[in-house]
């Protein structure tokens, strides 16, 4: 991990090897899953970019960078370059290597793709409660159709990212008359996991997150484990689900709805913010819910959702 300063001549203790090794075991859980493995990729695309060019990747020089970013700025969104800057700084750093992105070099192209590219991220479709409605169609009694209801329903209700939706055990479930208690144990916003708490009622409709997500549990005998698993064709349990196969099913019923725009994991969280706003719910209580801690980030879909509300077209009398 680091060199340790010990006596001269003294060789590592069995006792201070094995911190070490705990040191460096705990070092590497600093960052999630994801954004290792985003990290990973990136460092091999710019080491890989620099290897063609006959260019020194590790240190690399600021020209280097300005230069790769250059070659890209066509490709890649400014998102995707920006991370990209981040993961080759975290390289340099791990290896303890100087490594500065405002550095002038660096600095100056980067603030120049960001007055020239479009910075408009991609914003998926928002799977709003009519839109939901479509995508669930009538119901089913296939075990792999009443997993993805309730794997909807709960998902919008509780306004989930789909890492979370696939980290949930039944040991994060209360059941009550009044609805399910939630215990987000790790999420993007919570990356110490501290764990967060969200309550989703009952509604005592067809659509009722609670009651289809008691269904599914019921008629898929889980009483402990992964709440959501994959399922084979012959209605077989199988492990618990990748966040990838979250996208996948909600892609696959908003096709199947005939369901115009683009679609993802990311459309059940957009679609809790943007019905709630259209709802007229209160910020506050959207924010308990969607446990954003970037307001300006939540108030997009909020600004979304009472757009028609807040327009003026009849006021002008036309």
């Amino acid at each position: 991990m680091t060199d340790l300063a010990i006596a001269t001549n003294c060789a590592l203790s069995p006792e201070l090897l094995e911190l070490e090794n705990d040191a460096a075991e705990i070092a590497s859980r600093a960052r999630s899953v994801n954004t290792v493995r985003a990290y990973k990729a990136d460092w091999d695309h710019f080491s890989s970019w620099c290897s063609d060019k006959g260019l020194l990747a590790l240190p690399a020089l600021p020209q280097t960078i300005a230069l790769y970013m250059t070659a890209h700025k066509d490709r890649y969104s400014m998102a995707t370059l920006n991370r990209r800057l981040s993961s080759i700084a975290a390289a340099h750093r791990m290896a303890d290597h100087p490594f500065d992105t405002r550095c002038r070099e660096i600095a100056l192209v980067m603030d120049g793709l960001r007055r020239t590219k479009t910075v408009r991220q991609r914003q998926v479709t928002a799977l709003t409660t009519p839109l939901l409605k479509r995508a669930l169609g009538c119901p089913s009694e296939t075990l792999l159709d009443q997993r993805d209801r309730a794997l909807i329903l709960i998902g919008m209700a509780g306004a989930l990212r789909r890492s979370e939706l696939v980290a949930l055990e039944v040991s994060d479930l209360t059941l009550s008359p009044e609805g399910v208690r939630l215990v987000i144990r790790r999420s993007k916003g919570d990356q110490f996991g501290e764990g967060q708490v969200i309550a989703i009622e009952r509604t005592n409709s067809e659509l009722c997150p609670v009651t289809n997500l008691e269904t599914y549990l019921r008629q898929a005998g889980i009483a402990q484990g992964s709440v959501f698993r994959a399922i084979d064709r012959h209605s077989n349990l199988k492990a618990g689900m990748t966040d990838q196969s979250v996208a996948l099913i909600i892609k696959k019923r908003a096709c199947q709805a005939g369901l115009e725009g683009d679609y993802s994991g990311h459309s059940l969280r957009a679609g809790f913010a943007t019905q709630a706003a259209k709802s007229g719910v209160e910020e506050r209580r959207i924010a308990a819910t969607t446990r954003h801690k970037n307001m300006e980030v939540l108030r997009k879909y909020l600004r979304e959702g009472s757009l028609f509300a807040n327009a003026v077209t009849a006021d002008l009398g036309l």
